[in-house]
């Protein structure tokens, strides 16, 4: 219990930087009681708003849903529960994931805890998006768990209450989605560990979609361990998610010999839109690899030049499909024309409103 006081405690203390749109302070305790009787070790999270969870307001950051409250609980986030996982609240973001500074929703802006607290109310940093509340939240700790874990990695990760043969550790680590950069984003604005897993390794079902082709869960924590952590709790094939294959991701902890491994920079990568600070570490980390016995070798990508234009195509067709049952299900009649425009202009922010 001791970790989700803290969790609450921190919570409260910075909601100043707007990570959370709904906090769950009771939920989570009462889930912590409930794990202890299972068994099972409690530890904090924080959940993107845009995965249902019941009985929980679920909002996508959207006036049009500010009063959703989910009749359900999507399948992973199930999962994180019954693994102990007791929700602290419901992560702050672009409406309808649609966005990439957190800064475009209902509830206002999440704002970087790299920034100047003393000037939050008028000079703040962005921490990316459109899952840039449950950066925040990892960064400041307010989804952090006690925990132990083995010097071993080869076998069990995540063990707890072990004998003394074991380290000390705190982790961080939230439940984002990401569609063309949702998660990664945030966590390199914010310093953190950002994975998108293979699209159909983690079920959707529950997750209100943006864009069905490519939307995937995530997970940003502090640490690849933490990464590895959730992604083992919540995969499986799932009943409700045609598109959810039954096939484990391999363990991110297990040791692997890289000398010899050729890896590949892509040429068309290096341009004028890259800073020269992310040129200088690009070039360090693979002088670090070449250094570890690893082949380095340049490859080109020529199709990059249309990845975006590709994206765009297909994303937006899925976006017109999926925000139409954001509007009232009526027959489209002339003097019904009025009224929906009027909706989109009170409801929704810009960015929606153009995409839609």
């Amino acid at each position: 219990m001791e970790c989700i006081e803290e969790a609450i405690f921190k919570a409260i203390k910075y909601r100043k930087f707007n990570s959370l749109i709904t906090e769950t302070f009771d939920l989570a305790c009462f889930q912590a009681k409930e794990a202890l009787k299972k068994g099972k070790t409690p530890f904090p999270v924080v959940i993107k708003d845009c995965y249902m969870t019941r009985k929980v307001r679920t909002t996508c950051a959207s006036r049009n849903l500010s009063n959703f409250i989910a009749p359900y609980t999507a399948t992973i986030v199930s999962r994180l529960f019954k693994e102990g996982g007791c929700l602290i609240g419901k992560a702050n973001m672009d409406e309808f994931c649609m966005g990439t500074s957190s800064s475009k929703g209902y509830f206002g802006p999440v704002k970087n805890g790299l920034s100047d607290q003393a000037n939050l109310g008028t000079d703040w940093r962005s921490p990316g998006g459109s899952s840039g509340g449950c950066g925040v939240a990892v960064q400041l700790g307010i989804s952090s768990v006690l925990v132990f874990e083995a010097s071993d990695f080869s076998s069990s990760f995540h063990v707890l209450y072990l004998p003394l043969c074991v380290r000390y550790f705190e982790y961080y680590r939230s439940l984002g989605s990401d569609t063309g950069g949702s998660s990664r984003n945030p966590a390199a604005f914010t310093g953190l560990f950002g994975f998108k897993p293979s699209y159909g390794i983690l079920s959707r079902y529950g997750l209100i979609p943006l864009v069905n082709s490519l939307d995937c869960p995530s997970v940003i924590a502090r640490t690849a361990a933490d990464c590895n952590f959730l992604l083992q709790a919540m995969n499986g094939q799932d009943a409700f998610d045609s598109t959810c294959i039954d096939a484990p991701p391999s363990c991110f902890m297990k040791e692997r010999p890289i000398n010899g491994m050729t890896v590949g920079i892509p040429k068309e990568y290096y341009n004028e839109a890259l800073s020269s600070e992310c040129w200088k570490g690009w070039n360090e980390a693979a002088k670090a690899l070449a250094a570890l016995g690893c082949k380095i070798k340049e490859v080109s990508m020529p199709s990059t030049t249309y990845s975006i234009i590709c994206y765009h195509i297909l994303a937006e067709a899925d976006i017109t499909s999926n925000m139409a049952r954001q509007f009232p299900h009526c027959q489209i009649r002339w003097s019904q024309i009025w009224p929906q425009v009027k909706l989109r202009q009170v409801n929704f922010y810009a960015i929606f409103r153009n995409k839609k």
